[in-house]
């Protein structure tokens, strides 16, 4: 539980952003200190190798899923260590070629996820992974894709999970935080 305070301890909140009401908690802090960064890494990765995949039905991981864009911070260097593949989960319009697609509602609004239609294939095992669930409308998304591929999402991992707000309650697969904020 070490590393979750000191990782926690270099989280910096920033109140009314992205709009009033909101604390938006930044995890580039994390990023810019080369022992938090592999603080942080290194604890998913051991949480992946002691819980995930030992109890998952291929006991591997094939694929891990990094939603747009601080997913993309996570996702590759998650799947490098695994030796698993790497697929990012974009906004509509960013990615070439044939696309499947979810679409999803945020706090103001709704929005698009897409991923290439070859990029994972029926029955590979897949994790996701973001910096963040909130209310879990893009995390579902994901997960939409995902079984759109004939796949079953293993386990959702986040950096930071906003409890409150019970976004985990709308995912087909476990969920795994670091930090659980509850305010």
């Amino acid at each position: 539980m070490a590393d979750v305070a000191y990782l926690s301890s270099l989280l910096t909140a920033h109140p009314d952003f992205p709009k009033k009401g909101i604390v938006f908690l930044d995890i580039f802090p994390l990023l810019r200190n080369p022992v938090a960064f592999e603080t942080l890494v290194t604890h998913f990765m051991h949480h992946l190798t002691s819980h995930t995949i030992p109890n998952s039905p291929t006991k591997k991981i094939d694929v891990v899923v990094g939603l747009d864009a601080r997913g993309f911070l996570l996702g590759p260097i998650i799947a490098l260590r695994l030796g698993a593949a790497f697929v990012p989960v974009r906004k509509r319009g960013k990615l070439p070629g044939q696309c499947v697609s979810a679409t999803y509602e945020k706090e103001y609004g709704s929005d698009t996820f897409e991923m290439q239609e070859d990029a994972i294939m029926p029955g590979q095992s897949v994790i996701i992974i973001d910096d963040l669930i909130a209310t879990g409308g893009s995390a579902k998304a994901a997960g939409e894709l995902i079984a759109q591929r004939g796949c079953k999402t293993l386990e959702y991992l986040f950096i930071i999970e906003l409890v409150f707000l019970k976004g985990h309650e709308k995912l087909d697969g476990p969920v795994y935080s670091i930090i659980q904020s509850n305010d």
